[in-house]
């Protein structure tokens, strides 16, 4: 299944694939017109194949789930963010998953995101059971995570670069249970609950060291997928790094400063878009996407594009993608913040 990559026949992303099918036009976002590139309908169809991928997985279907090359070889994350492995995780294993005081609902999950690994969280259980804050001690769960490290056992998702806070530890690992300590001895999870909106939680993330925007937001989302909070994630988003390249590839420099508002132009257009290019896209059991999935989607068609667009450059200059495709046949688990309602019959995973 993973072929050189002289062996891909990569499709011709430059013309729509329907004759039929209306081009796109010049869009205008924020005041300013901006002219697609031939990136801005891969984004479409990059989403519906990927989304049908998932659907097929649900099924239980054999694999392989796709005749898209480009995503038989590689790997790339779920269109919804809440289906993706870790975050599947965390919503049933963790922010679910034991007591629900605010307090432990809050620690749980910024200890689990802090490391972004389930193997670390898998530790912590085993040497502590139900990871709590009225049993956390800085020097035992320190010790914990130096036995790991020096058994050169990895502790860090490589999913995104966390920076670790200066709060006088020699390690990272020790440096952000400080500041997992400072966050809740602070009163953040007071001010988290009392936020009174998304952003809100987001200011409060914000202020604590080595949390930029970018985590601040990926935190937040996290979190409101718990029972502590419920915002409406169509409220704002936090373009990333990724993100900026997806978009500067879909409708280049005059893209530069309105990401954000791009973004929206996406989540609030997209039946539109679908429909125009022939698509078929039901959403996650009729969930539209959020603005943190077009947010998300933007990163994995900038890794898309470098192999079906090599030509169009976005602002990293990165041209291949790393991570490869590796099918697993293990059921995907499928069960989201019940607030949602689109659980259905679905349980969480054990």
């Amino acid at each position: 299944m993973n072929l050189p990559d002289q062996q891909l026949v990569i499709p011709d992303f430059t013309e729509a694939v329907d004759k039929a099918v209306e081009p796109v036009g010049p869009v205008v976002v924020s005041g300013r017109r901006l002219t697609p590139t031939p990136v801005f309908d891969t984004y479409w169809r990059f989403a519906a194949a990927r989304q049908e991928l998932y659907e097929a997985r649900l099924r239980g279907t054999s694999p392989p789930w796709t005749n898209d090359p480009i995503l038989l070889r590689h790997r790339f994350t779920n269109c919804y963010r809440a289906a993706d492995r870790v975050s599947q995780f965390l919503i049933s294993q963790v922010s679910y998953a034991g007591s629900q005081k605010p307090v432990d609902v809050v620690f749980r999950t910024l200890i689990f995101k802090v490391f972004n690994r389930i193997s670390t969280w898998r530790h912590l259980e085993v040497e502590f059971g139900e990871p709590n804050w009225r049993e956390f001690d800085f020097e035992r769960y320190n010790k914990a995570l130096n036995k790991l490290f020096d058994n050169g056992e990895r502790l860090y998702s490589a999913a995104y670069v966390i920076p670790p806070p200066a709060l006088g530890e020699k390690r990272k690992h020790a440096n952000h249970l400080r500041l997992m300590d400072m966050m809740i001895t602070s009163g953040g999870v007071d001010r988290i609950v009392s936020a009174g909106s998304l952003h809100g939680v987001f200011e409060v993330l914000r202020s604590y060291p080595a949390i930029g925007d970018f985590l601040a937001y990926q935190y937040t989302i996290d979190l409101n997928y718990s029972t502590v909070l419920d915002h409406d994630e169509m409220e704002f988003v936090v373009p990333g790094p990724g993100a900026r390249d997806g978009i500067r590839k879909c409708f280049g420099r005059s893209a530069q400063g309105i990401e954000g508002d791009i973004i929206r132009y996406m989540a609030d257009h997209q039946e539109q878009h679908f429909s125009r290019l022939g698509l078929r896209f039901a959403g996650l059991r009729g969930r539209r996407l959020q603005l943190i999935d077009c947010q998300n989607l933007f990163c994995e068609v900038d890794k898309y594009a470098r192999v079906a667009h090599p030509d169009i450059k976005g602002i990293s200059g990165r041209t291949r993608i790393k991570q490869l495709f590796q099918p697993v046949s293990e059921p995907v688990p499928a069960w989201f913040p019940p607030k949602w309602g689109i659980n259905g019959d679905a349980v969480p995973a054990k």
